[in-house]
């Protein structure tokens, strides 16, 4: 990435060094952190609620797929639904991402898309209980290399992004449903479901079924997927 940097005119290389010195400076990261497609994230990383942040202001991020889909929320809750503010969205694009979804509570939140220097991040809503075109948009993902990762976020980053996060599991990368489950469970750092969590995770997967159409190979699996 800094040798792309280097290969820029004078005005886009600064642009892009100030966005990078930005997000570090926040407690962001570089792209080369994130866009790693590195064997897949061990389970401590997974689970954990210290993660490194590609921007300021969110909480638990989390890998799902290296180099591919993570996961967060937002310190304190997004509670008045706006989601990632224009800070957050240039330290997400500069650090490599590529797509943004808000799942389910985006309610007053502005979407659209954002540059940075030479890169762009499209941010959108997703629904946990309709998870299709999410899924679609991170096999495109998965079948460009060159296209940086995609972060769902919820408000808090436990349920709903925990959701779309496990379906992605069985999609992508053969889980079971019930490891997938398991994965959700332990993830929700112990947060409440209304009418109990057993409940909440079966409801939102009766309404998900792994698509032979999203397949991938087992080269792409082996880049990506955990253990």
């Amino acid at each position: 990435m800094i040798e792309g940097l280097r290969r820029d005119g004078g005005t886009r290389r600064a642009g892009w060094a100030a966005l990078l010195v930005a997000a570090l400076a926040a407690g962001g990261a570089s792209a080369e952190g994130f866009t790693a497609r590195s064997g897949g994230p061990g389970h401590a990383e997974m689970v954990g609620r210290n993660g490194q942040s590609p921007a300021e202001g969110l909480a638990f991020v989390r890998p799902v797929l290296s180099g591919v889909l993570y996961r967060a929320g937002f310190k304190g809750g997004d509670k008045g639904r706006t989601g990632l503010n224009d800070t957050q969205r240039k330290q997400l694009c500069a650090a490599g991402f590529s797509s943004a979804r808000y799942i389910d509570f985006g309610k007053n939140t502005k979407f659209g898309e954002t540059s940075c220097g030479g890169g762009r991040l499209a941010y959108a809503p997703g629904k946990s209980t309709r998870p299709d075109d999410v899924l679609k948009e991170i096999h495109a993902i998965i079948k460009d290399p060159g296209r940086g990762p995609m972060l769902v976020h919820c408000m808090w980053g436990v349920h709903s992004s925990g959701a779309i996060s496990a379906m992605a599991l069985v999609q992508f990368c053969g889980w079971s449903e019930d490891r997938a489950k398991a994965y959700w469970d332990e993830a929700r750092n112990g947060a409440d479901c209304s009418d109990g969590c057993d409940a909440w995770i079966d409801h939102h997967f009766e309404h998900f079924s792994p698509s032979p159409a999203l397949a991938i190979s087992a080269a792409e699996r082996a880049a990506i997927c955990p253990d």
